[in-house]
């Protein structure tokens, strides 16, 4: 069965999932990968954060530019353990979701457990797919960075899978 969530992600659809659910994602998701960051992190310490992480999941994602009449270009997944050593400050902060590729630090699990977080896993290799399931992208912060900008998306019906469930349990381990 496949779930559907609603984005911004609550306390109570993270506790339905479970390591291997299939979910379909609409709403509201960032974007970022690890330039931006290292510029998350660096803004939180200063207490000057741009936008709004608290509830929030973030898309391990450099789209592609978007070509006439698209909303986005092609837009797979990241590797995650790139955004391991930043990810556990974000959760800490009120970031509730990651959607990427591959495993993670033990630190990033704990972190995941401790905040009550989930880390959904995105298919490599299928970018011009999930860029149909955008229907909005606007860049909100670290325009400088080209693709790696951060990026407000409007997803629909967007398929993950639980990769890594709040209480530790993890697809990669079984």
């Amino acid at each position: 069965m496949i779930k559907k969530i609603q984005l911004p992600i609550t306390d109570k659809d993270i506790e339905g999932l479970k390591a291997g659910d299939a979910v379909l994602l609409s709403g509201k998701l960032l974007t970022g990968r690890d330039a931006a960051h290292k510029r998350i992190v660096e803004a939180i310490k200063s207490g000057n954060l741009p936008f709004d992480i608290d509830g929030m999941a973030i898309y391990y994602v450099g789209p592609c530019p978007a070509k006439e009449g698209s909303v986005i270009g092609s837009c797979g997944p990241t590797t995650s353990y790139r955004m391991d050593p930043y990810a556990p400050t974000l959760m800490d902060n009120g970031l509730k979701a990651m959607i990427g590729k591959g495993g993670r630090s033990k630190e990033v699990v704990e972190a995941i457990v401790r905040n009550k977080c989930v880390y959904f896993a995105a298919i490599g290799g299928a970018g011009a797919m999930y860029s149909k399931q955008v229907k909005a992208a606007k860049v909100i912060a670290y325009d400088d960075l080209g693709t790696e900008a951060v990026r407000e998306l409007m997803v629909e019906d967007f398929p993950v899978i639980v990769a890594i469930d709040s209480k530790g349990n993890c697809v990669y381990e079984k």
